[in-house]
């Protein structure tokens, strides 16, 4: 298969790396001389490996960098039948939310896609899943970037407060003490997408407040 010459460097990767990776979660064989890619091995190998590198090749015509990590993700979705939902996986990679520091934060699975889907065509959102996966990072990826851009005036961290049958009233400290352990990943993930020193003043303003449940 060609590959134009605008992907052909992004698709190698630096010092080969994308490459390397591919070469070795795939079960066909990859060569690559000028501007073709030449796949051999079973049909059914070459077969996949030709979905995968077309997707890779789709994700750096569209100016993203094909990581080995890409590569990884392109691979699972695809050999875990993601692929035939309706979505691929240079749609996921590709969707851009928050660049800070040269750092973009983007969905890395089709799931965590569909959760950033669900937030710009819903107003309320319910996000389920094991710890780790995404879930309020994200959110308050959606919540910064619609603050920047204008959407909202305001973002409110909310929490509950009490979890595992625990009682405020019993936990010692005053109330911001209490809830500040439940409301530390909402600031991690803060710190990571606004200058952390813009952060008090944006808090005094009131263009971010936080409101525990409890």
């Amino acid at each position: 298969m060609a590959v134009p010459d605008a992907a052909l460097l992004a698709l190698l990767g630096s010092r080969d790396e994308s490459l390397r990776t591919a070469e070795d979660l795939l079960d066909a064989d990859v060569h690559v001389r000028g501007n073709e890619l030449t796949l051999t091995g079973k049909p059914a190998d070459v077969a996949f490996a030709e979905r995968v590198f077309t997707e890779l090749i789709t994700l750096a015509e569209r100016g993203q960098q094909v990581s080995a990590d890409a590569v990884r993700r392109t691979v699972e979705m695809l050999g875990s039948g993601d692929g035939r939902l309706g979505e691929s996986p240079a749609e996921v990679l590709s969707l851009d939310i928050l660049s800070r520091r040269g750092r973009t934060i983007r969905p890395k699975t089709l799931n965590q896609k569909r959760y950033v889907d669900a937030i710009d065509s819903h107003t309320i959102v319910f996000g389920i899943g094991p710890a780790g996966t995404g879930k309020t990072y994200l959110a308050m990826a959606k919540a910064v970037q619609a603050l920047q851009t204008k959407m909202v005036n305001r973002i409110i961290l909310t929490r509950p407060a009490v979890e595992a049958g625990e009682r405020l009233g019993y936990l010692p400290g005053t109330l911001f003490e209490k809830i500040d352990p439940y409301l530390r990943p909402l600031y991690d993930a803060l710190h990571d997408m606004i200058d952390p020193e813009s952060i008090p003043k944006l808090m005094a303003a009131g263009t971010i407040e936080v409101a525990p449940l409890a």
